[in-house]
């Protein structure tokens, strides 16, 4: 199913936006630094909160990018994690790619469903028995359900990550698995590929 799709013109638009953006600041603080009579300590801090959204801008855009050669169900799942992130439903979402996943994952409920994004959001429903572990896809099915993931020993700063999002980067760390998660404290929605984790755009509506 691999092909090359990583065309999503909204997002792109608004990453070209942002970038732009920064590069204004940079040089109004470039001219700023020819006066004597001028502090750029403000600016850099704008500087600052512009880079902080360009990298969640550049992070959904490129999720999609990473979702669209191994599924064609990328929009449900977007619409799935958004839905997901309003109502603060915690998820851990595995998406397998080239590496084959079983020899990592201790094995939960077969599903063998099409993917929708109302059976995905409906996994994670409270009170569902299937919401506590991890969902995976693959290519366009919900193959199983409470499936439980390795943890990584990551800590980030002095604290630990909480479980949803160790088992995503244990998962990352050891296959080139993409793992989704919707934080059910914060409604945050992140990724993990490679062993590092990235938070994406939510809102009322669809990433793409």
């Amino acid at each position: 199913m691999e092909k090359s799709v990583c065309n999503f013109s909204p997002l792109k638009e608004l990453l070209k936006k942002e970038l732009a953006g920064i590069s204004k600041e940079v040089n109004i603080g470039l001219q700023t630094l020819e006066s004597d009579n001028f502090c750029i300590l403000s600016q850099l801090a704008t500087i600052k909160d512009q880079f902080e959204k360009v990298e969640t801008v550049a992070a959904s855009f490129y999720l999609n990018c990473y979702l669209s050669p191994f599924t064609d169900k990328f929009l449900d799942i977007s619409t799935a994690i958004q839905h997901l992130s309003h109502q603060r439903h915690g998820a851990l979402i595995v998406i397998e790619r080239n590496n084959p996943l079983d020899p990592f994952i201790r094995p939960g409920t077969p599903i063998g469903a099409s993917l929708t994004h109302s059976l995905l959001e409906s996994i994670f429903y409270p009170g569902n028995p299937l919401h506590d572990g991890a969902v995976l896809i693959r290519a366009n099915e919900i193959f199983s359900a409470a499936n439980v993931l390795p943890l990584s020993a990551i800590v980030v700063g002095e604290k630990k990550l909480g479980t949803r999002h160790r088992a995503a980067i244990g998962l990352s760390e050891r296959t080139d698995a993409l793992v989704l998660i919707v934080s059910e404290e914060t409604g945050k929605v992140s990724f993990a590929m490679g062993g590092v984790l990235n938070q994406i755009i939510t809102s009322s509506s669809p990433i793409i």
